[in-house]
């Protein structure tokens, strides 16, 4: 996979900013959005739900 360039675990998009935990990664716009989300807001279970994909990967 070309560095410059990395599939976000959140929205499945080809972007080259964001940051990287383990082997996964996230754009920098779902990164903002997820640190912007509150907790009762309806997108917050799915942004719970992609973050697992992190920790399942370690695990395994």
């Amino acid at each position: 996979m070309d560095r410059s360039s990395r599939r976000c675990i959140v929205c499945g998009e080809e972007r080259a900013v964001g940051i990287a935990i383990w082997d996964q990664f996230i754009c920098h716009p779902c990164e903002q959005e997820m640190v912007n989300t509150d907790v009762l807001d309806e997108k917050y279970p799915f942004f719970i739900k992609q973050m697992r994909q992190i920790w399942l990967k370690q695990n395994a």
